[in-house]
């Protein structure tokens, strides 16, 4: 998910505008000491003897820039992560946007020689070679997220599952259709980039679950993960529909708009779940004053587990509740459904919009 720097600005005036409101959120992680931050990063909590200090490590760590809530996040709990550990030294490069400049970021840290590399790259694609030199060089990469092109080039990749969050989003969206005696319902879906896998997935995901209650997308429009493109997409869908059921939104970022639209249109006929489980959204779920009912998770705590891995890899250790020696090469997390009956569990994991 990426967004430019015009979008964030225009996201911070649709928050100060009122559309969302609340305080920061911490975000919990998976492993770590005893100690804590705040600011919208990891918490964490020694679980195991795995988290007692070892052998000393640098952990390098790239990542796009922070103009999209769910990315700033990704970058906020790694950081935090890494100083839960007093055997960690992190070693972040410059976030960026740019394929060219990422690669050659991560190029500096290999000949610096650090011990492992958490990577999200921009574009797995292209930054699978530079993936592949670094494990050549025998340091171990984390592929964040978004996946290169052969698993020659991580050691580890740790994910969302974008076809788990359509389908969290449809059977909710079919439940609750179905309890309200719904026979032909209208459902709207609001995707993301339409040409990116991600997308392409999470509404396979979504169109399988309507299937099982014998429903389907009655209207679809891409927009871009941004604001604007969320209020414009959502605009044209209530133009087109003067009665809708119930909608998807694939990404919370973009939800900010298409919550906008729905305010500005003034139209509360429907129900709306969100995606990526920003706090923005679960502050409105808990409310329960908005039509936001629901938000299926894609968790950027997923950065607090990398760094984690990470350091496990880099000292020779595995997990310490698995029997096997060594992390496992391939972690994909699950998407929650968080409604108003388990917001309080979810909230401190969400990340600010």
């Amino acid at each position: 998910m990426t967004r430019s720097r015009a979008a964030a600005t225009s996201r911070r005036g649709f928050l100060t505008g009122g559309v969302t409101a609340g305080a920061g959120a911490l975000l919990a992680a998976c492993t770590g000491n005893t100690s804590s931050s705040s600011n919208n990063a990891a918490q964490t909590k020694a679980v195991s003897n795995n988290d007692k200090p070892g052998k000393h490590v640098t952990i390098g760590f790239s990542a796009p820039q922070a103009d999209h809530g769910w990315i700033a996040a990704i970058s906020k709990n790694a950081a935090a992560q890494a100083k839960q550990y007093s055997d960690v030294t992190f070693q972040p490069v410059a976030a960026t946007n740019d394929v060219a400049t990422q690669i050659s970021s991560v190029k500096t840290l290999i000949t610096k020689g650090v011990d492992a590399i958490v990577m999200l790259p921009f574009d797995g694609k292209a930054l699978t070679q530079v993936g592949l030199q670094a494990m050549n060089a025998g340091i171990a990469v984390v592929n964040l997220d978004r996946v290169f092109d052969t698993p020659r080039a991580y050691r580890t990749w740790i994910g969302g599952n974008n076809y788990g969050m359509g389908l969290a989003a449809g059977q909710y969206i079919g439940n609750r259709l179905k309890q309200e005696g719904k026979s032909h319902p209208v459902i709207a879906e609001v995707a993301g980039i339409d040409n990116l896998p991600l997308t392409q997935d999470r509404s396979k995901g979504f169109r399988d679950a309507l299937r099982s209650f014998g429903y389907s997308v009655t209207i679809r429009q891409a927009a871009q993960f941004t604001v604007e493109s969320g209020q414009n997409v959502m605009s044209n869908i209530l133009q087109a529909k003067p009665h809708i059921d119930a909608v998807w939104n694939h990404d919370d970022d973009q939800g900010i708009g298409v919550l906008a639209a729905i305010k500005q249109a003034h139209r509360s006929e429907f129900f709306m779940v969100g995606g990526a489980g920003s706090a923005n959204m679960m502050r409105l779920i808990k409310a329960d004053k908005s039509v936001v009912k629901c938000t299926v998770t894609y968790p950027p705590t997923m950065a607090s587990s990398a760094i984690s891995l990470a350091r496990l890899i880099a000292q020779g250790k595995g997990m310490a509740d698995l029997t096997e020696r060594e992390v496992p090469a391939y972690i994909m997390l699950s998407s929650a459904t968080v409604t108003k009956a388990n917001v309080d569990k979810y909230l401190p994991l969400g990340f600010e919009s």
